[in-house]
């Protein structure tokens, strides 16, 4: 069976005072709080502004071995840029990237919800990157739901992001040694709204499990922190997937 990691977007949350971390606990102590009890995270601050190389090597430190950090890609790269021009922004990536070491998950490259389909720029920024970097790409827009968006995936072992959210397609695509999954929340109407019902997670931990048995490794975040349903959605799952 291969390894599953389910986590959350971000770790760092006032509102999770009381839910994840004992009341009060300072901002500091967040990351080693949260490490005790999950084996990966997704970084979302990076989209913001992207760390210096000096504070990923300190998260590597920081991190106990076996950690996974998957880490959202700047969005100067993604929607100032649109992926146009990538070269300075993947040596910047790959950079930091590096010092994370064996800590390292998966690079989240979202595109912007207004991103149309653009075969022959995806393929020159992947072509960028260094094969040993691991890359999903979270595609907003409906018109890159085609086969051969999904093949040209495939052949940079670069995985589609499986998305549940408002408005986003959902498609249940496998393109890489690995699926990546991202929860937005189970509302129709809004994204990060909401908490999934058992139902719902134990559909996902069915479709996660047949992946699982099939050989691929599954990187899933949950990405509803308000009112810390991302805590608890993140736990219930892993409790579905034994």
């Amino acid at each position: 069976m291969a390894e599953v990691r389910v986590g959350t977007s971000g770790w760092s949350y006032d509102h999770w005072d009381g839910v994840l971390y004992p009341p009060g606990t300072p901002s500091r102590d967040r990351l080693a709080h949260y490490v005790q009890h999950v084996d990966t995270v997704e970084l979302n601050a990076s989209f913001y502004r992207w760390p210096r190389d000096t504070t990923f090597a300190g998260w590597r430190e920081r991190l106990p071995p076996g950690f996974a950090m998957s880490v959202k890609a700047a969005r100067g790269l993604t929607h100032a840029r649109r992926l146009l021009q990538p070269e300075a922004w993947v040596q910047r990536t790959a950079a930091g990237w590096h010092e994370l070491g064996d800590r390292r998950g998966v690079l989240l490259v979202q595109l912007r919800p207004d991103h149309q389909r653009d075969d022959a720029r995806l393929e020159f920024f992947l072509r960028q990157l260094p094969p040993w970097l691991r890359v999903a790409v979270e595609l907003r827009h409906p018109s890159w739901q085609h086969e051969d968006v999904w093949s040209l995936l495939a052949r940079y072992g670069a995985a589609y992001c499986v998305v549940s959210g408002a408005g986003i397609p959902c498609e249940l695509r496998v393109t890489a040694p690995f699926a990546y999954v991202r929860f937005h929340g189970p509302d129709h109407e809004h994204l990060y709204a909401g908490s999934y019902s058992d139902a719902d997670l134990a559909w996902w931990a069915d479709r996660i499990g047949e992946w699982r048995a099939g050989g691929v490794e599954v990187f899933a975040y949950f990405n509803n922190d308000g009112e810390g349903n991302a805590v608890r959605d993140a736990w219930r799952l892993r409790e579905l997937l034994g």
